[in-house]
């Protein structure tokens, strides 16, 4: 339970407890409890019913006239079975001489009904307030747990950079393509040092990083693949490190078959208005039955809710004979 649904509750029954003791002295212990129990369910009805239903559905998508005449509607609705409601209690379970429902006492039901529906508003200002403090808190939390698992996996970085400087020097003279791999590693390694920590990077470095992954990743693989790995995006864009690295990895952790000749991947990034659009597509391998995207895309998607909110798309698709995956964010 959030710790905003805490504090709902706990208003909640701050309430019915003072509506159960401002009744109790003149109506006694059962009226006051039926009484404060029935009105506070409409309490919640008028309250949620507003900020969860009608505002969202209605006045957020622009339907603002639609919107008011639901209001009206749903205010009077409620108003007279709350009114109607109220007196069948009474008449049944609390007097002798049953007492009819005239006009005043449904003016007197409809009269406080305008005031709960205000009040709805600055319940919903205190709901989305506690929300996105608590989503603040977490993504502090979550960013100390990466720089933690960071700094436990800096195991004196100067020392393995200037060792793989040499190592890529001595490999250079008698075996190029391998310097070139070790070049690769050393690039990697200090992306995940000193970019990774950062709230933003560029994209041109988060590229980069997927292209040396790439490259060292196609070793491990005994036939040659086939990677078509497309960009059209503007110079000076940024965004979160290691966003787009989930995908490509779980392509060569769950999506190729080592054993295959006919590995296809497709990758493609591109810039659409103020939003980035990165997909990826792969063959699968014969036993799709054990294919899975892994922990990492679930992992992937907490990330996204805590930076973006509900202001991102992913999506995740698996058909007979391929994997998709779909990413779409504001730049």
């Amino acid at each position: 339970m959030t710790t905003s649904t805490r504090l709902q509750w706990l208003l909640w029954l701050i309430v019915l407890l003072m509506m159960f003791f401002s009744m109790l002295p003149e109506d006694g212990f059962k009226q006051a409890a039926v009484f404060s129990s029935m009105n506070g369910l409409f309490y919640v009805v008028i309250i949620y019913g507003n900020i969860s239903w009608l505002y969202p559905k209605l006045y957020l998508k622009g339907r603002i006239v639609g919107y008011i005449f639901a209001v009206l509607l749903f205010l009077l609705v409620t108003g007279l079975i709350r009114a109607y409601l109220s007196g069948w209690i009474y008449n049944t379970w609390f007097t002798t001489t049953p007492q009819p429902i005239t006009f005043p006492i449904l003016l007197r039901y409809l009269a406080g009904i305008p005031l709960l529906f205000l009040l709805s508003f600055i319940f919903r200002m205190a709901i989305v307030y506690f929300s996105l403090k608590q989503q603040a808190a977490a993504l502090v939390l979550q960013n100390a747990k990466t720089e933690l698992n960071l700094l436990k996996s800096q195991v004196q970085p100067h020392f393995l950079f200037n060792t793989l400087n040499n190592i890529y020097y001595e490999a250079y003279r008698e075996a190029p393509r391998t310097a070139v791999l070790i070049e690769r590693l050393s690039e990697i390694m200090r992306y995940f040092v000193d970019e990774s920590p950062k709230d933003l990077v560029f994209l041109s470095a988060e590229i980069n990083f997927l292209e040396n992954y790439i490259a060292l990743e196609k070793i491990r693989i005994r036939h040659e693949i086939t990677l078509n790995f497309t960009r059209e995006v503007s110079e000076g864009c940024s965004i979160p490190p290691m966003l787009l690295m989930t995908f490509v990895e779980n392509i060569f952790k769950h999506g190729i078959d080592k054993t295959s000749m006919h590995n296809v991947i497709h990758i493609s990034l591109t810039q659409q208005d103020d939003r980035l659009l990165f997909s990826t597509q792969n063959s699968l391998p014969e036993d799709t039955a054990a294919y899975s995207h892994g922990s990492g895309i679930d992992n992937l998607r907490k990330r996204l809710t805590l930076l973006y909110g509900n202001n991102y798309t992913l999506q995740t698709d698996k058909s007979a004979t391929h994997f998709t995956a779909f990413l779409s964010v504001p730049i």
